[in-house]
């Protein structure tokens, strides 16, 4: 990855007036990475999945990628909000060389405690996170470090 990255810093879901998506940051069709950090609160997946949809219409990513993309970043920012501690980092690249779609989501590491909707819910309505990531992803992992682990996936570009 280039060393630039700009970083952006997504409203508070706790904020009284919505954000639509023409107030996130005009997108760039480069290589170099965008990040957001989103408040570790259950809403920021709408804000994720509305800044996710607002870049990659930017990027002109058809409409297929879009969506694959949106379901991705759901997952990746729920298991953030509810598995881990804060904070919650989105990141969005389009690869130069072959156009697919790098989407990362980094968080602080496991939390002691499940997420309110998890302890809300039966354990057989949650926990197919990963199964979904991996049909739509053509590559998907982990990196862990000392103080945050980062998810991603890789989505190829439309062909």
């Amino acid at each position: 990855m280039d060393a630039s990255t700009d970083i952006e810093t997504a409203p508070s879901p706790a904020a009284t007036t919505p954000v639509p998506p023409q107030s996130v940051a005009p997108a760039r069709a480069d290589s170099r990475p965008r990040v957001w950090t989103l408040p570790h609160h259950p809403a920021s997946v709408g804000t994720a999945r509305r800044i996710t949809s607002t870049v990659l219409d930017g990027w002109d990513v058809d409409d297929e990628t879009i969506d694959r993309a949106l379901l991705v970043v759901s997952e990746l920012v729920t298991n953030a909000v509810e598995h881990a501690l804060p904070p919650v980092a989105l990141h969005l690249q389009r690869s130069g060389n072959d156009g697919s779609l790098h989407i990362e989501v980094g968080d602080g590491g496991p939390a002691d405690d499940e997420g309110t909707w998890t302890t809300s819910c039966a354990p057989e309505e949650h926990g197919r996170g990963v199964s979904i990531i991996a049909l739509l992803a053509s590559a998907h992992g982990t990196r862990v470090l000392a103080h945050t682990v980062t998810y991603w996936a890789v989505l190829p570009a439309a062909g």
